[in-house]
């Protein structure tokens, strides 16, 4: 079928060139190229939802820190490998702040963004117990995550949460952990790829589950507060950012300057690691580390070994970012809500041309409007469904390459797609209900 709005040969001739042998199964960075290439070759803009990055600008604070900090001379200065006092206190006051968690500054780790801190936390973490050396993902999650592991040879295991909400999900993880192999497991909330976020029961259950069987919860808060159905904006005031921090002890959290914001360019994250795993001793580390101690083996074993420290101006940035946060003087969470915005218009555009949401609930509440949200077309999977989308100017990822078991759905990102674009979006939607509507 040639009469789409993406010039067909065209299109056949770029996949060609990328030896591409199934696009819906492309990874994230590939169908990137892909179109990139499409674009410059037809003078057409897609409508672009594969890449989870920032569509707003960068934090005006951080900014004036950094530029200020670099003038200051700290360029040719080797940052402290555990971060800078300053910054430290202030992760640890956010924390207090917005997830209503004592940590002490000493656990509040910089890392050069969540995937550095993740990359380190993964390497460590299977190395406290020779006999539990297997990560378990809560999924549908980040694809990067489990190439990590295959990168380091680490063993993994993964379930798709999608029937196993609420109290079904206490069963289910049960049956993994009781085996006694797992040593950790990593689910991020709200969840990319599905925005599903966590009910206050299930962070309950994973929370006690990890303290009964000393498995170490790494929560990845990317996200942070953007379930915009609860105001998480107030320091200090309830509501908090829900985290499973309040029922174990057992637990890393990274916290990403990415999306939250906007600060993805200086690749500059949060590592918090509760107190009392901080300070916990583990024999078997010293196989690879000059200590047991935990904390001493992740700080000067595992990140010196990594990157001698983040980025110091960018350490700066954060620090000034999370200093207005905390005072009250930057609320974040109302320049980031654009995202739930444009999602709550663009599922309609996609559901009034035949299309469902595939993570519909999160048990029994529909599903929050915000950076990323699923779909699919009847009669397709989410691979096929991306293959024909690549024609309409439409671009995605397969929600296949998530360790989701919804193979019909992919994965739309509402952050780059510009609300100028929405026509665009609705005639290439109707066009394809045309083409391919029973």
């Amino acid at each position: 079928m040639k009469d789409t709005p993406i010039n067909y040969d065209i299109v056949c001739e770029k996949i060609k060139e990328m030896k591409l042998t199934s696009v819906g199964k492309a990874s994230i960075r590939e169908i990137k190229r892909l179109v990139d290439n499409i674009e410059t070759a037809t003078g057409e803009k897609f409508i672009r939802m594969e890449m989870g990055i920032p569509g707003l600008p960068a934090a005006q604070i951080g900014i004036e820190a950094e530029i200020e900090a670099l003038r200051s001379g700290v360029a040719s200065i080797y940052p402290e490998i555990d971060g800078m006092p300053l910054l430290k206190q202030e992760i640890s006051r956010f924390v207090k702040l917005f997830l209503n968690i004592n940590v002490n500054p000493q656990s509040c780790l910089p890392t050069v963004g969540s995937m550095q801190g993740g990359f380190a936390a993964f390497l460590t973490v299977n190395r406290l117990n020779k006999d539990k050396d297997t990560t378990l993902f809560i999924d549908p999650g980040f694809p990067v995550h489990k190439q990590q592991h295959r990168v380091l040879g680490l063993k993994y295991q993964t379930f798709d949460v999608y029937n196993f909400r609420g109290d079904k999900l206490k069963e289910k993880l049960e049956s993994y952990l009781k085996q006694g192999h797992i040593s950790s497991l990593l689910y991020s909330n709200p969840n990319n790829p599905s925005w599903i976020c966590f009910t206050e029961k299930e962070l309950q259950i994973i929370g006690e589950l990890a303290e009964k069987y000393g498995v170490v919860v790494m929560e990845d808060l990317a996200y942070f507060a953007m379930d915009f159905r609860k105001d998480y904006s107030k320091p200090g005031l309830p509501p908090y950012q829900p985290t499973v921090a309040h029922y174990t002890n057992n637990y890393i959290l990274f916290i990403s300057s990415s999306k939250a914001f906007s600060y993805a360019g200086q690749r500059i994250g949060m590592m918090v690691i509760s107190d009392a795993l901080f300070q916990r001793q583990y024999p078997d580390l010293l196989k690879f580390y000059n200590s047991d101690n935990f904390g001493k083996a992740m700080v000067f074993g595992t990140l010196y070994s990594l990157s001698s420290g983040t980025s110091h101006s960018a350490q700066y940035a954060l620090a000034g970012i999370l200093k207005a946060v905390n005072n009250g003087e930057f609320n974040f969470i109302d320049v980031v809500k654009e995202y739930g915005e444009k999602a709550k218009i663009m599922k309609k555009l996609f559901i009034d041309n035949g299309f469902k949401i595939v993570y519909d609930k999160d048990e029994n509440d529909l599903i929050a409007d915000g950076f990323y949200f699923t779909i699919s077309y009847p009669g397709f999977s989410g691979v096929e469904l991306i293959e024909k989308f690549i024609y309409y100017g439409i671009s995605a990822i397969s929600l296949d390459i998530t360790g989701s078991e919804r193979l019909e759905g992919i994965r739309a990102c509402v952050s780059l797609v510009r609300r100028s674009q929405f026509p665009d979006l609705e005639y290439r939607l109707k066009k394809f209900n045309e083409h391919y509507g029973r």
